[in-house]
């Protein structure tokens, strides 16, 4: 795996494996969304925001609100896909994301994803720290 360094987008190269396949080599659709997951996980990481502290100290978690996403083409056993994330919108307790995959510079699968800050005992949405939102902020595109 490997990541571009620019905070308002992030590139994370994941490469499909068997295990990510249907009977036909094709990439199973849900593994598109594990692979976003990834994605956000790992620029949030590289702007230094480490899920399991903030769950620990600060007892806030991310969860997934909403996802629309759209199947282009499909992604086949030993592609090299390039998952793309920007944020398209801060709030006071969520995150927009748009991320992409694609295999070269061929759009394989698109979407736009919900996330939101809760609380980690009664699952109702926490602000975030003006810590965290400022540096959201920075990495909107």
């Amino acid at each position: 795996m490997s990541i571009e360094t620019p905070l308002s987008f992030s590139r994370l190269d994941i490469r499909v494996y068997y295990e990510d396949t249907d009977a036909g080599g094709v990439m199973y659709y849900a593994n598109y969304l594990k692979f976003f997951e990834r994605g956000r996980t790992e620029w949030l990481r590289r702007l230094g925001v480490d899920q399991s502290t903030m769950a620990e100290q600060e007892k806030r978690i991310f969860v997934v609100k909403n996802v629309e996403i759209q199947y282009r083409k499909p992604a086949r056993l030993d592609d090299l896909i390039a998952i793309h994330s920007t944020i398209t919108r801060v709030g006071p307790a969520s995150v927009n994301f748009r991320q992409s995959a694609l295999r070269d510079t061929e759009l394989l699968c698109e979407s736009g994803i919900q996330v939101c800050c809760v609380d980690a005992q009664s699952f109702r949405p926490a602000a975030f720290s003006n810590q965290l939102r400022t540096l959201l902020e920075k990495a909107k595109k």
